[in-house]
């Protein structure tokens, strides 16, 4: 049997992550499930698409990744099933695929839709029967029907200009390493080899990328493009979101510091 993992905005404050991983035992006996986190922020979809975007990709073909984040977004939920290098994704239909997957997602097909009086239970569930049959059967074989996914709001990308580029922060790791939602493609689309600046706040200022942290001196800020492509502010063995001030501003739930990088 396939890899089954889950991604959700659950926490562990309540039983809520037991409960999906009982609801999907049961449909599917014996399955593996691994975690990618349930720790992502209620309603920063940015947070948890690159979040999955940057699990996915270590995956072996035919694992089944079950999102769990904002399930009940719409007036009519509905679960949806995309594939993407022989790996399934099933998630809500909340604009979380066509961000983490990196493309405007095509063949995308309708699992389920949750009706006025059903519930989280019925949802996972839905999912987990779905996951089970992809253990021998491809997507087409389902008889599921086509669906566009709605995508991700404008906003959510870059902005890109001939002479620049205006990302935002989208995720604070545990080492206070800052993740923006530019990624090493739209890096070089745009740069072209050109020199550039990468303007912080308190007028910081970075030049050029690194690969990796201990590239610059202890205490030294730096730009790296991550494992998943994409580009990370730090500093090398300090934490470059509280002393350049970055953050995700929770309160105002999808407002975001900027990041502006000018091409020469």
């Amino acid at each position: 049997m396939g890899y089954i993992t889950l991604l959700s905005d659950f926490g562990y404050q309540d039983a809520s992550v037991a409960s999906a991983k009982g609801i999907l035992a049961q449909v599917m006996p014996g399955s593996q499930v691994i975690d990618i986190t349930h720790q992502t922020d209620p309603f920063h979809l940015q947070q948890a698409a690159y979040l999955l975007s940057a699990a996915y990709r270590n995956f072996p073909a035919g694992t089944c990744h079950i999102v769990l984040y904002d399930i009940f977004y719409g007036s009519k939920p509905a679960l949806v099933l995309s594939e993407k290098a022989g790996q399934y994704f099933l998630a809500p239909d909340n604009g979380i695929l066509p961000l983490a997957l990196g493309r405007q997602t095509e063949g995308c097909m309708l699992c389920y839709e949750l009706s006025d009086n059903g519930s989280m239970h019925d949802w996972i569930s839905a999912a987990g029967q779905i996951a089970g049959q992809l253990q021998t059967m491809a997507p087409n074989a389902l008889g599921l029907p086509l669906h566009e996914v709605k995508n991700a709001a404008r906003y959510l990308q870059p902005k890109v200009e001939p002479n620049g580029l205006e990302g935002h922060v989208i995720h604070i790791d545990r080492f206070g390493n800052v993740v923006t939602n530019i990624t090493e493609d739209i890096f070089s689309r745009t740069g072209r080899n050109r020199p550039f600046r990468i303007g912080l706040v308190r007028d910081e200022v970075i030049t050029e990328i690194s690969r990796r942290y201990n590239e610059v001196k202890e205490g030294e800020k730096l730009c790296r493009f991550n494992s998943a492509g994409y580009l990370e502010i730090a500093i090398n063995r300090g934490n470059a979101a509280v002393l350049l001030g970055l953050r995700l501003q929770r309160e105002q739930h999808l407002i975001y510091n900027t990041i502006k990088i000018a091409f020469e």
